[in-house]
């Protein structure tokens, strides 16, 4: 019974820990792939982005202007990313009826599709698919296309990436992780102290480490007690040894 508990145990687990590790690399591991996420707050692009939602977006340009002090170099990239949008606008990968990751503040990301596009002006005017008005976006303002999305994962995207959900998700991951691997662990601890023969092993590797270090005592006792003889003396004593050998 113990077994078949330990083999549940092992399964659910494990399920959980690779269960963990998937949602770690929808959430994180897209960003190697150029995509950012973002959760759906608002129902303006219902019934085809729900709130809860989790958006990828493929960013146009993931630098930040306002870490770029030199005015010149701030002009320039900005009209980089320009003429990137309007090159991705004549090749068709940006066009009308796409969906559309924009900032609508300096806070706020909002997600709308194109309804127009305006390239004099450099701007696209958006609609959420359940609002009854248009929005100006400027291409600089412009995040990145949505590429695909996740029912309901925002959710978790919010409580594992904010605390306390944080905390508590790290918590949970290391508990698993101990409970996959601790249970081996001692199993094979507790076998090796089980065994017979480790067992006899282990004490003769003991018995030997005493016996050498009683000797190495001895050693250093006799260096000690013939230390204060002279050299004539030593060969007295070594002839004197040798005679009662020879007797």
């Amino acid at each position: 019974m113990n077994n078949t508990l330990k083999k549940i145990w092992n399964i659910t687990s494990t399920v959980l820990v690779v269960l963990i590790v998937l949602c770690a690399v929808f959430l994180m591991g897209s960003r190697m792939m150029g995509y950012h996420v973002y959760t759906v707050l608002s129902g303006s692009m219902e019934p085809e982005y729900m709130v809860g939602d989790l958006l990828y977006v493929k960013h146009v340009d993931s630098r930040d202007f306002s870490d770029i002090k030199d005015k010149a170099e701030l002009e320039k990239a900005k009209q980089e990313k320009i003429d990137k949008i309007l090159s991705l606008i004549e090749d068709g990968s940006l066009k009308v009826k796409d969906p559309i990751t924009f900032m609508l503040n300096e806070t706020t990301v909002a997600t709308h599709r194109i309804v127009e596009i305006d390239t004099e002006n450099y701007k696209f005017i958006t609609q959420g698919d359940a609002n009854e008005t248009t929005e100006e976006v400027h291409f600089l303002n412009l995040v990145g296309e949505v590429s695909f999305s996740i029912p309901k994962l925002g959710y978790v995207s919010d409580f594992i990436q904010n605390p306390p959900g944080m905390y508590i998700t790290i918590a949970i991951g290391a508990v698993l992780i101990l409970a996959v691997f601790l249970p081996d662990m001692i199993g094979k601890k507790k076998k090796e102290e089980e065994d017979p023969e480790l067992v006899a092993v282990q004490s003769e590797v003991k018995a030997a480490n005493e016996e050498n270090e009683r000797l190495k005592a001895e050693i250093e006792r006799l260096k000690a007690e013939t230390a204060h003889y002279s050299t004539g003396e030593l060969a007295q004593l070594r002839a004197e040894m040798e005679s009662k050998k020879s007797e």
